[in-house]
């Protein structure tokens, strides 16, 4: 009879706790770790690790599934990343608690925030629910390939509690207060592991209305987070303009202190403040030194929209022209744009929109990059188009529309122009480095499950291991070790799971075995896989030999076992 359920043999171990790389192995029983190091039993599953890289599970905890786990078994893109746990419910978005009223009203936030179709959100969600806890039961009997955890959202909740004054932004009254307050505690105590809002006017409606949170007052976050705090548990999660940074960064303070709960806030180099970052770790730091919990959620590479003919976002569909082939199939678009003449008369009108995020791409052409099939998020200028166009002699107008042709308009990292309008204004990648390095930040903001048309971060996890430790060469590397703890044991414990993220016995036993040297992210690509044939962008990776969750192995070379040991887990 064997010793052991599973043993991972002969792997170059980084173990979770940013201690040095070690060679062993690692043995599993009964779905935890049961032995790090020179493992002598028997296993009745091994898999030779010899000369690969041998992980925790990668915790992410910034995703938007709360759709997706209602629908699939597989939470793709991140657990093609070597992610085990996925943290959703962020920025203030979701879908519970929920009356059935508000169904459209919540789809709508949804659609316009992340990006995920209202087709898909209205095809895909069962909505066998109303309240928090019930989400949590209806979703509590599915099994997955890795396991993900929720959070309430503040969005929902105000919605709930105040219907149609909640949405319009509406003053809470202490009554709303207080209800919205014992519903975000009894989230929590079923299971949620924080509670999260977003004061940032990027988040809108699919129909243009801001986010029902842009504006509550402080007596409100602070009657949530005081009841929370009464649970003893539960993190805070936020995203904000910091439009009045001084007056928002010492309420968010006075809220962790009175709360006694931790808080993370996402911080990122903005085009328009390029060094605002700077003063927010200041500030985060100086709060910490004060003994109170909290964290800058920092990203690892540029965030940036990626625009195409068959995406969310296209800068030619400011151009009066472009009304012509807006809904034509893709074939005819690019047999259109291929004509010249067309090409031509539209090009020759002055472009306009209202949305602002194409206000910003017809503005700054120049600052868009092509990803190639070999995706490299940190370029340098001569990549940018605008040094292309200049040395091609070509404008650069012109020069996006090839780009955005090639191979039919579809062909995986052609077709597509990335635009970062965060972590790149200097055009490198340094203000990243100083970020992730900073004592009081955490990795987070992949949004794994969200922005369909327009984002694919998924595999932030996979851009940490290749280019921050194996192939950068504008700036310093990040040392291996430090990398694996950044996104296991530090994530885990940013969020309160304290049964992951390190690879020692008694720990819960999600691995990854992953050839380093070998490691590739691919260029995104799009898919037709959601609910209603729906199309999301997509991002794999080579190197990732095996991904082992609860002791069962998911995913063998990048392809899926069929096991489905994962679960909902709650706080």
């Amino acid at each position: 009879m064997s010793t052991f359920d599973l043993v991972v043999r002969g792997g170059r171990i980084a173990d979770g706790s940013g201690g040095e790389i070690f060679s062993g192995d690692v043995a599993v029983k009964d779905g935890v770790v049961a032995e790090v190091g020179s493992v002598s039993g028997t296993a009745a599953r091994e898999i030779n690790a010899d000369g690969a890289l041998v992980t925790p599970g990668f915790v992410d905890i910034h995703t938007h599934y709360d759709g997706q786990v209602t629908w699939d078994s597989q939470l793709t893109p991140s657990s093609w990343h070597g992610v085990t746990t996925a943290v959703m419910g962020n920025c203030g978005v979701g879908f519970a608690p929920c009356k059935a009223e508000d169904h459209t009203r919540l789809i709508r936030l949804m659609e316009g925030v992340e990006d995920i179709p209202f087709p898909v959100l209205a095809d895909g969600l069962p909505w066998n629910w109303e309240s928090f806890p019930e989400y949590l039961d209806s979703l509590s009997s599915k099994t997955f390939d890795i396991d993900f955890a929720a959070q309430v959202p503040h969005a929902a909740l105000r919605v709930f509690v105040m219907g149609e004054r909640g949405a319009n932004r509406d003053m809470a009254t202490g009554d709303d207060i207080a209800t919205m307050a014992t519903l975000a505690r009894e989230a929590i105590e079923a299971g949620a592991l924080g509670f999260t809002t977003s004061r940032t006017l990027n988040h809108q409606t699919s129909e243009g209305d801001p986010t029902p949170t842009l504006t509550a007052a402080e007596d409100e976050l602070m009657g949530i987070a005081l009841e929370i705090g009464k649970a003893g548990k539960g993190v805070l999660q936020v995203v904000s303009d910091f439009k009045k940074r001084r007056d928002e960064m010492e309420m968010f303070q006075r809220i962790v202190e009175k709360s006694g709960r931790p808080m993370s806030i996402s911080v990122a180099q903005t085009d328009l403040a390029p060094d605002a970052w700077k003063w927010l770790l200041s500030e985060i730091e100086g709060a910490n030194e004060r003994g109170l919990e909290m964290r800058a959620q920092v990203a690892p590479r540029p965030v940036g929209i990626l625009v195409g003919l068959e995406l969310t976002l296209n800068p030619f569909t400011a151009y009066p022209a472009y009304a012509e082939i807006e809904d034509a199939p893709l074939a005819e678009k690019v047999a259109k744009l291929s004509d010249p003449a067309f090409r031509a008369r539209m090009l020759s009108n002055e472009p306009s929109s209202d949305h602002p995020f194409v206000q910003s791409l017809i503005r700054q052409f120049d600052q868009m990059f092509p990803l190639g099939d070999v995706p490299d998020y940190e370029p340098t200028p001569d990549k940018m188009l605008g040094a292309q166009a200049k040395a091609q002699g070509k404008s650069v107008e012109e020069l996006a529309l090839e780009y955005l042709m090639a191979d039919g308009g579809r062909g995986p990292g052609t077709g597509m122009l990335l635009f970062p309008f965060l972590n790149y204004a200097n055009g490198s990648l340094d203000p990243s480095y100083a970020m992730m390095q900073h004592p009081n930040s955490v990795m987070g903001l992949s949004d794994g499950g969200a922005h369909m048309g327009t984002i694919c971060d998924g595999s932030f996890s996979t851009t940490l291991l290749q280019h921050w430790t194996r192939d950068r060469t504008r700036g310093p590397k990040l040392d291996l070790p430090f990398v694996i703890r950044a996104q296991t044991a530090q994530t885990a414990r940013a969020v309160g799971l304290s049964d992951r993220g390190l690879l020692k016995p008694g720990m819960k036993a999600d691995i990854n075995v992953i050839d380093h040297a070998g490691l590739r992210l691919h260029a995104p690509e799009i898919a037709h896989d959601l609910p209603g044939g729906g199309r999301r962008l997509l991002q794999r990776a080579d190197g990732y030999v095996a991904t082992v969750v609860s002791g069962e192995t998911v995913y063998e070379n990048g392809q899926p076992t069929g096991a489905l040991p994962g679960r909902l887990i709650r706080g």
